[in-house]
């Protein structure tokens, strides 16, 4: 659908500027009156085109959801210019043609045709929940219902920042051993498919007795040649069947609760999904959304099966008139600690507070936790590394000295 450029004044003789998306010039005429707009110009799209170049669709582009980040900068973005006294249609013109994911480009336009008709802009991005999840709507309307929608968006964008630095640190953590492991897998399957056979060939022209070790090696090397495609093929069934397996409810709990008792690792996604449940439970009560919808939307950002039944418990008792901590207290995800700070901000009204100490001070958790771990795992990674390395070149040397030995006799 075209989009056209146009110029109003309102009843007070001020002058706007927006655009909107129409047919033609007469509908688009016929609204602006409608609304009681004296019309100053109204521009057709460039070179008489019919279509919106916008709504043209580039494959893995256009259609892609756009990540954390785009988002975040939108959220702050848009708050800077409603907190400056931007109106909001004007603020959303204005960064439609500032976004460059394209695919976020596309739906904040379309918000904001909304919006200009008169639709809420929480119902507005509700319309895209691929892009604003429950969270951020509710969050949105609550900053509706209380005038303070800059503010919200504002915090929504910290909330963003935050969750996107937890992320980035935790997969810088893992990038480095994971590399070295898919390096090391590489380096041994060349080693016992190429090094391997032609030393093995040549000990066994030699007559030499092998050991135990090369033995076992040249065994290896014997089943990678011949099963290369077994063995692929074996890795693609356990791994259909693990996420087979996971996508069920009672699999995704085993799987879950194992996670959180693995060791280092465990902490690390316990702290981690603490940090998390506090600081999102913290900004929907601070944004007034009430408790019990505020657990449900926090339940749906949790990544974790055990930290959302443990949410569902506390949901559960608060609904029948209970205190939640006491139910935090029965699971085995929250430690004493974090219960007794939300006792506390239940007795005293404080618990948005409350809940902000306790996301702070996990965040900071995980960050000496992902700091820690990364310091242990290099070492860690070289020493089983050059392990690996090592087993093999003695297995093939072995038998050498042994020969040598023999011929010095």
């Amino acid at each position: 659908m075209p989009v056209f450029e146009y110029r109003v004044r309102d009843r007070s003789g001020k002058i706007l500027k927006s655009q909107t998306e129409a047919d033609t010039i007469a509908q688009v005429r016929d609204s602006l009156r409608a609304k009681g707009l004296l019309i100053v110009d109204i521009k057709a799209p460039k070179g008489g085109m019919q279509t919106d170049l916008n709504d043209l669709k580039i494959p893995f582009l256009s259609d892609r959801p756009p990540g954390l980040k785009p988002i975040a900068i939108f959220s702050k973005q848009l708050a800077t210019l409603i907190n400056a006294g931007v109106p909001l249609v004007q603020s959303l013109t204005i960064l439609q043609r500032q976004i460059e994911h394209k695919g976020l480009q596309n739906v904040v336009r379309k918000v904001r045709n909304d919006v200009e008709a008169g639709t809420p802009l929480s119902e507005a991005i509700a319309k895209f929940p691929k892009v604003f999840n429950r969270l951020y709507i509710n969050l949105v309307r609550a900053g509706e219902t209380s005038g303070t929608l800059d503010s919200v968006l504002e915090r929504i964008a910290e909330f963003q920042e935050k969750d996107l630095a937890t992320r980035g640190k935790i997969k810088s953590a893992m990038t480095y051993p994971v590399i070295v492991l898919v390096f090391a897998l590489l380096i041994t399957y060349f080693l016992l498919t190429t090094i391997v056979p032609q030393f093995g060939g040549m000990l066994t022209q030699l007559g030499a007795e092998l050991p135990l070790l090369t033995r076992v090696l040249m065994a290896m090397s014997d089943f990678l040649k011949t099963k290369t495609i077994v063995i692929v093929l074996i890795v693609a069934a356990l791994v259909f069947a693990y996420r087979y397996y996971y996508a069920t409810k009672k699999g995704r709990r085993v799987v879950d609760d194992f996670k959180l008792k693995i060791p280092v690792f465990g902490t690390l996604i316990q702290r981690s999904a603490i940090a998390s449940f506090a600081r999102t439970f913290g900004l929907l009560i601070n944004s007034g959304v009430n408790i019990i919808e505020s657990l449900e939307i926090t339940k749906g950002t949790a990544n974790n099966a055990i930290v959302e039944d443990t949410i569902e418990n506390a949901k559960n008792v608060v609904m029948v008139g209970e205190q939640m901590s006491g139910s935090l207290a029965a699971s085995p995800v929250f430690p004493p600690m974090v219960v007794s700070m939300v006792a506390i901000g239940e007795e005293t009204g404080a618990l948005d507070t409350m809940l902000a100490k306790v996301a702070d001070f996990y965040d900071r958790e995980v960050e000496e936790a992902i700091e820690g771990l990364t310091a242990a795992i290099e070492p860690i990674m070289i020493v089983f590394l050059g392990a690996i390395v090592g087993l093999i070149v003695a297995g093939m040397f072995l038998p050498m000295f042994s020969i040598i030995s023999a011929l010095s006799k």
